[in-house]
């Protein structure tokens, strides 16, 4: 699924974010990139993302060169792919269900097919009686499996998470990476960045350390 041959990254002032990582993430595989603070993993994801590129190397992420593809090839690409951020990132004026439906609704989806969608995941969160609510309703837990809803609702191949329980205490934080391993069991591939090493021994699945921008364990 994801396949990275000596890939750099290197930002002004001769900052190295990244240093020749050589990783691979088979399909449906449940990963964990762990590592403390500004060793690399916000800006492997954004890579991924194609948010930016790297300085050096290759990314081939489910059969795509990422170097190669066209602007219109990139928007196709990124449709496979759900996020999840720490932050929630959850449109303020809108509801839980047009949250949500938000991403059906980019991709051209009808109405109707929207909605039906939209409340399918909220149902599979828990969260259907909520649907009218705005995110300033929710709690934290809440929030985030909105967040996590709306990733799943384009039913992408690929679910990236950027510390997804950074936000939440131990026990909200297991719930939420219990969803993340039923939606691995349904076939999405899911890599997870996070930095809290309890959480990874808890859940138990294949970790990448990153120190300084460089792979120093795979575990």
């Amino acid at each position: 699924m994801i396949e990275t041959h000596h890939l750099s990254k290197l930002y002004s002032r001769g900052l190295h974010a990244l240093r020749d990582l050589t990783i691979t993430v088979a399909k449906g595989e449940f990963v964990f990139l762990t590592g403390p603070s500004g060793a690399g993993k916000s800006t492997f994801l954004r890579l991924l993302l194609l948010q930016e590129r790297p300085s050096e190397g290759d990314i081939v992420v489910n059969g795509h060169d990422l170097s190669k593809l066209s602007r219109r090839e990139i928007q196709e690409y990124r449709r496979g792919i759900g996020f999840v951020f720490q932050d929630f990132k959850l449109i303020p004026n809108r509801t839980v269900l047009q949250n949500i439906s938000f991403v059906p609704e980019v991709l051209g989806v009808p109405v109707a097919q929207q909605r039906r969608k939209a409340f399918q995941v909220l149902k599979w969160v828990g969260l259907q009686h909520r649907m009218s609510a705005y995110p300033h309703d929710l709690s934290g837990g809440e929030q985030q499996r909105v967040a996590i809803a709306r990733a799943v609702a384009s039913e992408p191949v690929l679910l990236l998470a950027d510390e997804p329980t950074g936000n939440l205490d131990p026990d909200l934080s297991l719930e939420i990476m219990n969803l993340l391993r039923e939606i691995n069991s349904g076939g999405t591939t899911v890599l997870v960045a996070t930095h809290d090493r309890e959480l990874i021994r808890l859940v138990g699945r294949r970790t990448i350390t990153l120190d300084q921008g460089r792979v120093v364990e795979v575990a």
